[in-house]
């Protein structure tokens, strides 16, 4: 609820702090005295149009600040979490400057931020009914959400949106499915091409690596070869040195009685260094061997070689990628091959999950037009004793085509009413008087008080052209709303502010050099003397005062 309101320099207004409390607070005052004044200053703090004629005159700069206090499930925080601010707090205030030029600025709890958030957190924290904008109930974009509140739990939105939500999901599964085989119905028979080539060469893991180190190694056997040749000319024949080191260890052997074991290590090296130069030269005959090779064998080498690379480069990979390739292909060609199939499948999971939102929407529908008539009737009810009795209300239901269904159901929901017998139904914005406005807003918002989520609700010119029965009537409709939320009333009617918990009055005073406005919250004995002048004039008698004190305990009981 709105817990308080600083003016600095609007208009009439210097310096003004109120206090506001829970229930019905009315604020009375002469014609001119400056209670629109309030209203236009706290609709700078609810981020409502500014204009620099609000600016006091002589002043450079006006500010208004509106603080509140929200409950811990007030969309209000969220609104803020969304808006990177401290949405945890027990308290919001919204705070406006506005200069001569008529530029303006805007904090929420101290933060600068931009208008349209002051205005989305006034929206969600108050409801002006009279000479602003109208938004609320005015606008049929809420009235969907406002008939489902008011059925209760007789309507699940989220069970509806979850459907809706399923059924999207599907089709457009559905949709990619048909794309994915239409396209590639198109690239089938390049895809069979490509993979025939693929399988004709078959690549396989590392082979090009492979084949470059034979080819390398081909391209050199020859000159290999003879390196080969020379060496095991070089160890082998009667000249070489596998010959020289047994000639060797023969002489040692001789020689070795007499040497007194002196010639037996170099025997024994003689002996090793002939056995490792036997094992090299079988080795080396080994290699001779291996390079005894097919002379095609090279041209064989690169001509796979060759292939591979050019297949790589069609198609615009490397070599060592093509088994990936081929894989990938088999399995396109095996996806379009089942791809009509699996679309077949999708199309009967789209039509289920359609059933299921079309049988959540029919309920929904259902809920919907028996939480219509409720409410219609109540608001009914309402009409007669505001001296709206000529006015009809309805909820209208109107279906729509398949291609505008959403998560919200398969209809769309206004409120419409006519004015007068015989005159055609319309938008609630048609009724032309403010008062007769306000006065079927005030029976709107008692219907749907126990809905609202908007905590404060602000009447202007809910008593224009009424009196007598009809106003006590008004009074004591204010006086039920305020016991559920907060109701803030401008009146110049005693029978509504006698109704009040709380009473304020607004009037002009002569300061040092101009005039300015002034509101002074009003204790038992003075507030009975402003209705008794509201009843009265400006010559207050006994039998207005009396008739006041009347009036104040009527409201009481």
């Amino acid at each position: 609820m709105l817990l308080g309101l600083t003016i600095r320099d609007v208009v009439l207004i210097d310096r003004l702090t109120l206090a506001f409390r829970p229930g019905l607070c009315v604020l009375t005052g002469e014609t001119g005295a400056g209670k629109s004044i309030l209203l236009d200053a706290l609709g700078l703090a609810l981020g409502r149009r500014a204009e620099a004629g609000l600016v006091r005159a002589g002043t450079k700069e006006a500010a208004v600040s509106a603080e509140f206090a929200v409950g811990r499930n007030h969309p209000a925080h969220a609104i803020l979490r969304e808006a990177g601010l401290d949405g945890d707090g027990e308290t919001i205030v919204l705070r406006r400057l506005l200069a001569t030029d008529g530029r303006s600025r805007a904090f929420v709890n101290d933060a600068p931020s931009s208008v349209g958030l002051l205005r989305e957190l006034g929206d969600s924290l108050v409801e002006i009914q009279g000479q602003f904008e109208q938004r609320g109930l005015l606008d049929p974009a809420n009235h969907r959400v406002i008939l489902d509140a008011f059925a209760e739990h007789s309507v699940d939105p989220k069970a509806l949106a979850q459907a809706w939500h399923d059924w999207r999901v599907a089709r457009e599964h559905e949709a990619e499915a048909a794309r994915f085989v239409a396209a590639s119905r198109e690239e089938e028979d390049l895809l069979h091409h490509h993979l025939e080539e693929l399988q004709e060469l078959m690549p396989e893991e590392g082979e090009e690596d492979r084949l470059a180190e034979r080819r390398t190694l081909l391209q050199n056997a020859e000159r290999l070869a003879e390196t080969v040749a020379e060496a095991i000319g070089e160890l082998g024949g009667n000249t070489g040195a596998q010959a020289a080191l047994a000639r060797a260890a023969r002489r040692l052997e001789r020689a070795r009685d007499r040497a007194q074991g002196f010639l037996d290590a170099p025997l024994a090296a003689a002996e090793r260094a002939g056995a490792e130069t036997a094992e090299a030269l079988a080795v080396l005959e080994a290699a001779a061997r291996e390079l005894e090779l097919d002379p095609r064998e090279l041209e064989k080498v690169e001509e796979r070689l060759f292939a591979l690379r050019a297949l790589g480069r069609k198609h615009q990979l490397p070599v060592a990628e093509l088994p990936a390739l081929r894989q990938r292909m088999t399995a396109q060609l095996a996806a379009i091959e089942e791809g009509a199939e699996n679309v077949e499948h999708l199309v009967r999971a789209t039509a289920e999950a359609r059933a299921r939102f079309v049988a959540a929407a029919e309920r929904v529908s259902r809920a919907r037009g028996q939480s219509a008539r409720r409410l219609d009737d109540a608001v009914a009810a309402e009409l007669a004793p505001l001296r709206l009795d000529k006015a009809r209300f309805r909820t209208v239901l109107t279906p729509l085509a398949e291609a505008d269904w959403s998560e919200h159901g398969c209809e769309r929901v206004h409120f419409e009413i006519a004015t007068t017998p015989g005159a055609p139904f319309g938008p609630l914005a048609r009724i032309a008087s403010g008062g007769e406005l306000s006065r079927f807003m005030l029976a709107l918002k008692l219907v749907l008080a126990d809905i609202s989520s908007v905590p404060t609700l602000i009447f202007d010119e809910v008593d224009s052209g009424i009196g007598g029965a009809v106003a006590a009537a008004v009074g004591e409709r204010l006086q039920r709303l305020g016991t559920c939320l907060q109701v803030l009333v401008v009146t110049h009617s005693p029978q509504v502010a006698a109704r009040g918990a709380h009473h304020w009055r607004v009037a002009k005073r002569l300061a040092e050099r101009d005039t300015v406005t002034r509101v002074e919250e009003l204790d038992p004995n003075t507030r009975q003397e402003e209705i008794a002048r509201m009843l009265s004039g400006r010559i207050v008698t006994a039998e207005a005062r009396a008739a006041a004190a009347s009036l104040i305990a009527g409201g009481r009981a």
